[in-house]
This record gives C-alpha cells, sequence and structure tokens, in this order.
C-alpha cells in the first residue's frame, strides 16, 4: 500500500515494558528501514525513548489504549521537544492476524497501518477536561460506596428487628424504649405513632450499635468527601459555565449532569462531525450487523460508559416530563411493550445526545417542540392523506394524485 508518513513509530503498551517500532525510509528506494527496541516504563526511561524517537525524525507515533497504561506514555509523548502527532487507537481495530502474537509484532504492524494512514484516534480530552473527568468519575464511586454503606446500615437494623433506620442515632446511644423511640418522629409521620412503635420493638444489642456506628461514621467520612469534590468540581467547571448551563435546559439533564457530560465529550464539537458520530462513538446507536441479506442483533456497541449511564438516568427522568423528549421516551415504552423501559431508555439517550451536539455546536439553548409533537404530526391533514394512501395501495388500488388548481 502508497506510504502516507514517510517516518512513523508505534508502541505496544504494556504495564512494565512497552515494544516501541520504527518505521523510516531505507537505504534504496521502495524500502523501509524497521527497528524495534524495548523499554521499561519508568519515567527517566520514558524520556530516553522519546529522545530517540525525535532523534530518528518521527512524526507520527500510534499505540493502543490498554487501560491506563498508555497514559505515562502519552504523557512523555506529548512533553517532547519535536511535535509529535500521537493516535491513541481502538484495540478492537487494529487486531492482527491470529498466531502470530507477541508484543515486537504487534508493535510492527500497529506500525505498518500507521505509514498507510489506516488509523484513526481516539478523542483524548483537553487537559482542563481531563482534571474535571477525573474528579467528577471518582464522585461517581463515592457516591456508590456511601450507598452501600446505607444499604448495610438498613441490613444490621433489620437483622435487630428494627424495620425503620430513622431511629439509629438513638439506639446507638443506649436508647430502647419503643414509646420513646416511635416519638421521634416527625411530620406526617407522627400520625402512624402506634404503628412505628411496634417496628421499633426488636433485639438490639451492643454488637448491632457498634456496626451502626462503624457505618453511620463512614457514611459521614463519604459524605464530606463528596462535598470537597463538588467544591473542587464546580471551581474547576468555572470556565465552561454557560455550556453548564445551555446543557441544563435540555429535558432531564440538571447542572450535575451536564458537568459529567462536559467532562466526557468536552465542549468542542468539531472533533465529531455530526450528531451521528458522537452517538457511535458513545455507543448509543443501534448496532449494524448484516449478513446474506440477514439482519442480525442490532444491540448498540460498547462505547463511553460513564456518558451512557448518565445519559440514560437523564433519560429516564426527562420521561417524566411534559415536554417532547418526555413523549419521545413515552413513545418508546409503549412501542417496546410494558417490561420495554430499558429499550426505551436508551433510545431517548440517543435523541438525548443528539440534541446535545446540537445545542454545543450551535451554542444555543433547547428549544422544546412541544409534548404534543407526535400528536400534531399524526393528526395533519397531510398525514391522515398519506396514511390513507398507504392503506389503499396495500389493498392493491393504484392512488394517482391530481394537481391543486388555483
Amino acid at each position: 500500500m502508497e506510504v502516507v508518513y514517510e517516518r512513523v513509530a508505534a508502541i505496544d503498551v504494556g504495564k512494565k515494558i512497552i515494544a516501541v517500532a520504527v518505521r523510516t525510509p531505507g537505504e534504496h528506494p521502495g524500502k523501509r528501514r524497521q527497528q524495534v527496541r524495548k523499554f521499561n516504563t519508568y519515567y527517566r526511561t520514558l524520556s530516553e525513548m522519546v529522545a530517540w524517537l525525535v532523534g530518528q525524525g518521527v512524526t507520527h507515533v500510534s499505540m493502543e489504549s490498554t487501560g491506563i497504561y498508555w497514559r505515562p506514555v502519552f504523557h512523555a509523548l506529548c512533553e517532547a521537544e519535536a511535535p509529535l502527532e500521537v493516535l491513541l487507537v481502538n484495540a478492537r481495530h487494529v487486531k492482527n492476524v491470529p498466531g502470530r502474537k507477541s508484543d515486537a509484532l504487534d508493535a510492527v504492524w500497529l506500525a505498518e497501518l500507521t505509514e498507510c494512514g489506516l488509523l484513526r484516534g481516539s478523542f483524548i480530552p483537553p487537559a482542563q477536561i481531563a482534571v474535571i473527568r477525573e474528579l467528577t468519575r471518582y464522585r461517581k464511586k463515592l457516591v456508590e460506596a456511601r450507598t452501600s454503606e446505607l444499604q448495610r446500615l438498613a441490613k444490621v437494623l433489620e437483622d435487630g428487628g428494627i424495620k425503620i433506620d430513622s431511629v439509629a442515632s438513638a439506639l446507638i446511644n443506649g436508647e430502647r424504649d419503643p414509646g420513646v423511640l416511635a416519638d421521634l418522629a416527625r411530620g406526617v409521620m407522627r400520625k402512624k405513632i402506634p404503628d412505628l412503635t411496634l417496628a421499633c420493638a426488636g433485639r438490639f444489642g451492643a454488637q448491632h450499635a457498634l456496626m451502626c456506628t462503624l457505618h453511620l461514621e463512614h457514611i459521614d467520612h463519604l459524605t464530606d468527601m463528596i462535598a470537597r469534590l463538588n467544591t473542587r468540581i464546580e471551581a474547576a467547571s468555572l470556565p465552561f459555565v454557560h455550556q453548564t448551563q445551555l446543557l441544563a435546559t435540555i429535558p432531564g439533564i440538571g447542572e450535575r449532569a451536564a458537568q459529567v457530560i462536559i467532562s466526557e465529550i468536552g465542549v468542542d464539537m468539531a472533533r465529531f462531525p455530526t450528531a451521528a458520530h458522537l452517538a457511535s462513538w458513545a455507543g448509543l446507536c443501534p448496532g449494524n450487523n448484516e449478513s446474506a441479506g440477514k439482519h442480525r442483533s442490532g444491540k448498540t456497541r460498547k462505547g463511553n460508559t460513564e456518558l451512557c449511564t448518565t445519559l440514560t438516568e437523564c433519560a429516564w427522568a426527562a420521561g417524566r416530563t411534559t415536554t417532547y423528549v418526555g413523549a419521545q421516551f413515552r413513545r418508546f415504552h409503549r412501542r417496546f411493550g410494558k417490561q420495554g423501559g430499558k429499550k426505551a431508555a436508551t433510545a431517548t439517550a440517543h435523541t438525548l445526545i443528539v440534541i446535545i451536539w446540537h445545542v454545543l455546536t450551535e451554542n444555543t439553548a433547547y428549544r422544546d417542540l412541544g409534548a404534543d409533537y407526535f400528536t400534531r404530526r399524526t393528526d395533519h391533514p397531510d398525514a391522515r392523506k398519506r396514511q390513507l394512501i398507504r392503506e389503499l395501495e396495500a389493498l392493491g388500488h393504484k392512488v394517482t394524485l391530481e394537481p391543486a388548481t388555483a
């Protein structure tokens, strides 16, 4: 194949060792010179590897996105004295021939694809976006950990025969009288004090009190960490306040979800030529699997898990609104049946990501089409006319429309 880039390098990334293949013009016309070296992943060694690549006149470097091990290599390449174009490629796109698997051969194969211009780099967020991404992802982990801890606390109370967990503090402090515990109720719960008295009677002992104390201390610690992260995320998101406010105008998307969306896709949509490209990258579009004229499973491909999860949750929230997106969710839900809520949420998440692309590209707030959009479209006279024509043609009648007269 035709060589597009004369001096290229490719790196097979591992945890401790990386294999680097360099391909440059050979001594004779039409011949290519190939060198393969291995380096460990210490920072000083990576700097020596970058200096070697610069000395070879390399202009393009490609590597697979292997876990988190590509990150130190990528950062070292970005600090090179001469500018290097780094391509981080999806491992699924560069599979080698089975039976020829080694680190050196993988690096050579990647270099051959690179010099022919056959590789497409993945989206790597700018430094400001990467900071927010790291913070929001860790916040999600802490929220999940706090939820798990709350569930463990509820299990301890259940084991102690206590049916409500709002009296945990009083139980830990030594209070055991069901009447006193029930009297702690507030608001409308005070109408149910007799039932609460029964719910608070149990076999809560010292062991249960210790476990509840530990769980509550851990919950308080996680809550404090989440609050500190929220403060840091707010500060890091200040340059993107305008985009956050625009995304928050979309049904189902709040400020926190908008921060997650920006941290995953950024604010510059030039990276994604169309909304369809963004939906495909995120893994929110139907799969295309056809063979011998038969269409097989069209399930979505693997994409950005964090973005998919957030947009699916936003789709569920939007489904409860009287907006176009809410009507879309309910329309999908009716189509997929009673058990089709997950499919409807995924399909609505696709609608949301298309809206997000247009909002960020056009730098404008969301304009809702109305909850009655699909009803208006169906009730339109032209729509009824087209439906009647389709029904007549299905019965074998030939329908010819005469041109309208003035």
